[in-house]
């Protein structure tokens, strides 16, 4: 391959985040698609809160050791390597790390599985009796899993950093395929608490398959591979040295996470399931538009070359030019959600067990969560900037400060302000949400005043923003016009028009004014 093909095929990151949200299309669609089942045979059942609890432990370990620690200590070091030429260092810096990974995850499985009696005493207080027994079954199931998920992170840091971004993302598809799998052959035949755990281990299984489904792309790219305990190497002592900030501000905030969950199990029962319900819509822009953009991103600021102020002036083109192509798309999802957020949670969910009811209830989640939509996922690419100058410890510093914050809001928005309201204490829930998306705007902020005074002044045009602000609104007007003339329909149906509808206005106005980002949907161009 010659160094001109080479270098367009390391920096085209119009087609790497169209292959990123490709991959997180269609494992989010599955997602979606799984959640829909789910609803179909638990609904916003005490079962459904059970399983929603007992997921959360392992999850923790999942999110903690995997993509986003390992996305900001191993591959700005590990794509260096690779745009430097070293592959035969940079696959031995990804076997040893994949060693000590595999270790002391193992180590923590172990561990953990061991003390889950106590574990559910910090994550749902207010389960008892049979409800917080089957949780700690429940836990104990998963927790393998949240194992194997941990070294399908490290899988997609490699594949990653040689820009195949497409197979690490899709590869959720199968774990989501195995939970859907196993609710349709046994939901039928098995009580809800059965199901439970029947869903539990197909979640296990399907955790194998996600990691098995990558493993022949990492073995073929990083050729060099071998597994050792080598921690005096220079780069592995870097990315570990760059782990303990990341492990710690993803720690910080998966307990920001655990606070939500533990708020929401002290409201009525289905206040869990229902959060769960939104999160899965509500994180569905966030991965498909924000980290497409950062994923493509961070491999290609990590290996700009040159003085400090060449690499300055690059990743600041960069970073400007990924934050309007994430505002084009995440602006009129919160709008989305904000306005038509029923007529969202009915299409996917409102079946089975799921009524109409559960529908708004979930609408107002996901209201409340999309004040923060755009700053949770511009900052994304902020932090991905940071850990390009291998800096991991600012976001680490900010995170903190907003999950502090965050804490101190969803306590008093969950427990105080449905009294002072007189509304039923159920809807404390969407108060977490808010809360959660008004302390993102303070994350947003102190990253990019930071980060200007470092590299120089980045950020979105106000009269753009505003632009789009205005195409958005414009469309929801308009569709809610379309959804009093709907109302017959079947959830789905609704749906398509109403949101067809929507969408249909909102591009059309921006083609109309010449926003230019309207080509960022023909990703391969260019």
């Amino acid at each position: 391959m010659s160094v001109a093909k080479k270098s367009s095929k390391y920096t085209n990151t119009k087609w790497h985040a169209a292959s990123v949200a490709s991959g997180i299309f269609l494992s989010r669609i599955f997602g979606v698609i799984r959640d829909s089942v789910f609803a179909f045979y638990f609904g916003n059942s005490s079962a459904a809160d059970i399983y929603r609890a007992a997921f959360r432990i392992p999850n923790f370990l999942q999110n903690l050791f995997g993509e986003g620690v390992l996305s900001a200590s191993f591959i700005p070091v590990y794509a260096k390597l690779i745009a430097e030429g070293n592959e035969k260092e940079a696959d031995h810096v990804a076997g040893a790390i994949g060693t000590m990974l595999g270790l002391f995850v193992s180590i923590i499985v172990i561990l953990g599985i061991l003390t889950t009696p106590y574990l559910v005493y910090a994550i749902a207080p207010g389960f008892t009796g049979e409800k917080r027994a089957l949780t700690i079954v429940l836990v104990k199931i998963l927790f393998p899993g949240a194992g194997l998920l941990v070294y399908s992170a490290w899988c997609l840091g490699i594949l990653n950093s040689h820009r195949k971004f497409f197979i690490s993302y899709a590869a959720p598809v199968v774990w989501n395929i195995s939970i859907i799998a196993t609710l349709i052959l046994f939901g039928r035949s098995n009580g809800e608490y059965q199901l439970a755990k029947i869903v539990a281990f197909g979640s296990v299984v399907g955790s194998a398959l996600q990691v098995a489904i990558q493993l022949p792309m990492v073995f073929k790219l990083a050729q060099a591979l071998h597994f050792s305990f080598d921690r005096q190497n220079h780069h592995v002592k870097t990315i570990l040295k760059n782990f303990i900030p990341v492990f710690i501000s993803r720690g910080v905030i998966q307990i920001s996470a655990f606070v939500d969950n533990i708020l929401a199990t002290l409201l009525p029962s289905g206040a869990l399931s229902a959060f769960t319900y939104a999160q899965t819509l509500f994180t569905l822009p966030i991965s498909l538009f924000g980290m497409s953009v950062s994923a493509a991103e961070l491999p290609v600021m990590s290996s700009a070359l040159g003085n400090e102020r060449d690499i300055a002036e690059k990743l600041r083109a960069r970073l400007n030019n990924g934050l309007r192509k994430i505002a084009f798309f995440i602006i009129p999802s919160a709008v989305a959600f904000i306005a038509l957020g029923d007529v969202v949670a009915a299409a996917i969910y409102q079946h089975g067990k799921f009524t109409h009811q559960d529908s708004i209830y979930v609408w107002s989640i996901l209201a409340g969560a999309a004040v923060g939509l755009l700053a949770s996922t511009l900052s994304r690419l902020y932090s991905s900037t940071y850990y390009a100058l291998r800096d991991t410890r600012t976001p680490f510093y900010y995170a903190v400060i907003r999950v502090f914050l965050t804490i101190i809001l969803a306590y008093g928005a969950s427990q105080y302000l449905p009294a002072l309201l007189h509304i039923n204490p159920r809807w404390g829930v969407a108060g977490i949400s808010a809360a959660s998306g008004f302390c993102g705007w303070i994350e947003f902020i102190l990253l990019r005043t930071k980060l200007n005074k470092r590299i120089g002044k980045t950020g979105i045009n106000l009269s753009f923003t505003l632009s789009l602000w205005g195409a958005a609104i414009v469309g929801a007007v308009l569709a809610w016009m379309v959804k009093l003339q709907v109302t017959h329909l079947n959830p789905v149906l609704q749906a398509i028009v109403i949101l067809g509808t929507y969408g249909t206005i909102y591009f059309a106005i921006c083609y109309l004014i010449g926003i230019k980002e309207i080509s960022f949907l023909n990703a391969s161009s260019g």
